[in-house]
């Protein structure tokens, strides 16, 4: 029996508009350590890399704009993750929303039996989370998060161990995604990448290596059947 037809998804920017919950609860923190919030388009400047990153990419950038640095250590890091995962592990479903397509597209995968999965570098148990309350968890045969193994996006064995798990073939699979971390994931394992436009990425379109680019999954599906 052939193997599947594989397609692995990033998350935030990707399937999901996550902005206005992660930077709701990115402003909670800093505000609460003593630091600067920051208008909702910054998260194209932060998002990407987890939590964490998230926080000390702002951090830094709110030292170079201002001139001031207010240091933080390893252990209070550790602090503002623990909260702003808490505070967001609360309101993970106020404001986000589908990216449009989404759903139209995933149900022509399932109608088609293309085995899906996820590979984010958002915590594991978070994107779960947000998947049921967005509604389309069920879609999908496995979710590999920022801390499912032991490395991440844009490291290939992100995508490749997820393959493996699943039992996919990576002569048949495709990855979706925003960013330059998706594109060099893909890159790096050898995998067709189709960028989604107007991600979570300072870099512009040219900048990011990509076989396909789209607008949203509108139309997305034939894409796909090219490989099918």
């Amino acid at each position: 029996m052939s193997q599947k037809f594989t397609i692995l998804f990033d998350l935030d920017g990707t399937l999901v508009d996550t902005a206005p919950d992660l930077m709701v609860a990115h402003n909670h923190v800093m505000k609460k350590f003593g630091y600067e919030e920051r208008g909702f388009s910054d998260i194209k400047k932060l998002a990407g890399g987890g939590s964490r990153a998230m926080l000390k990419k702002s951090i830094h950038a709110i030292a170079e704009l201002s001139g001031k640095i207010k240091k933080t250590d390893e252990k209070m890091e550790e602090e503002m993750t623990k909260e702003f995962i808490n505070f967001y592990s609360k309101n993970i479903n106020k404001k986000s929303k589908l990216i449009t397509g989404v759903i139209e597209f995933l149900d022509w995968c399932k109608n088609n039996s293309i085995s899906m999965a996820i590979c984010t570098n958002k915590q594991e148990h978070l994107s779960i989370d947000l998947l049921k309350k967005i509604k389309i968890y069920h879609f999908f045969d496995y979710v590999a998060g920022g801390n499912t193994f032991i490395y991440n996006k844009p490291n290939p064995k992100h995508l490749t161990d997820t393959l493996e798990i699943i039992g996919g073939n990576i002569k048949k699979t495709i990855m979706v995604g925003d960013s330059e971390t998706d594109s060099n994931a893909a890159k790096a394992a050898n995998i067709p990448f189709v960028l989604i436009e107007g991600g979570y990425t300072e870099k512009k379109t040219n900048e990011i290596y990509y076989d396909h680019l789209v607008k949203n999954f509108l139309g997305l599906e034939k894409i796909i059947e090219k490989y099918l």
